[in-house]
């Protein structure tokens, strides 16, 4: 049975491959560990293999890991749906927001914000599928939300997040993918800070590199199967 270790040797190998194979710069693309439902025990052990870039979904269950790893010096990112009860907590213990898809709750984080820490890394989640199921503003929503969150003075715009619909039909999604491409190159072209196109998860990676992501989102290839669910979306 193959250590946590071993898994991420393997899926960073698979994106530096990747990378190679699509003419992307080497390291241009990096691996956010999608850790909702695993212990901090788990979450060490990647730590220990030299991994800092944790995502999570579930507000409650990541603060209890995010104080139980306070000597880890972890990076935090916050990916599940958010609520206006939660931004408080989130604004003060995550270091980047995947899943901001209105004004009013960039505005609950930008105000929330403690003055002593850097600027939250925010990236704003198209519903680029247009599914009525799922989270996200739609694509031509992009332009005007980012102009008002560029305004926010305790957040820093980085990009875009998506989740494409579930589909075995390759060339679905990679139209999907590339049609964040091109929304990913229009926002960096207007905001130098943008950067980050947050896209591909275990099953589909490979093709999110090959369409130009900059950030993969794994759970279940690093981690195995999950023993528990949640009916608070999956970005992973």
């Amino acid at each position: 049975m193959q250590t946590l270790k071993n898994r991420l040797i393997n899926i960073e190998d698979l994106i530096r491959n990747t990378e190679q194979q699509f003419n992307r710069p080497r390291q241009s693309v990096s691996l956010l560990a999608v850790s909702k439902t695993w212990p901090a025990s788990m979450l060490r052990q990647l730590a220990e293999a030299g991994h800092q870039r944790f995502g999570e979904n579930y507000l409650q269950e990541a603060l209890t890991k995010i104080k139980q790893c306070t000597d880890l010096n972890l990076e935090w990112h916050f990916i599940g749906p958010i609520q206006s009860n939660k931004t408080r907590d989130i604004a003060q213990y995550f270091d980047w927001v995947h899943t901001v898809d209105r004004l009013k709750i960039a505005q609950r984080l930008s105000n929330q914000r403690p003055d002593d820490l850097a600027p939250l890394n925010v990236c704003i989640q198209v519903n680029i599928d247009n599914e009525a199921t799922k989270s996200g503003i739609a694509a031509n929503e992009l332009i005007p939300l980012a102009a008002e969150i560029t305004q926010l003075p305790h957040l820093l715009l980085r990009g875009l997040m998506i989740i494409p619909a579930k589909t075995d039909n390759v060339e679905q999604q990679q139209a999907s993918f590339h049609k964040a491409r091109l929304l990913f190159e229009q926002l960096s072209t207007l905001y130098p800070s943008v950067d980050t196109l947050s896209m591909g998860m275990s099953d589909d990676m490979t093709l999110a590199i090959a369409e130009g992501s900059t950030m993969v989102r794994v759970g279940s290839a690093l981690f195995g199967q999950r023993a528990t669910t949640h009916n608070e979306g999956n970005v992973n």
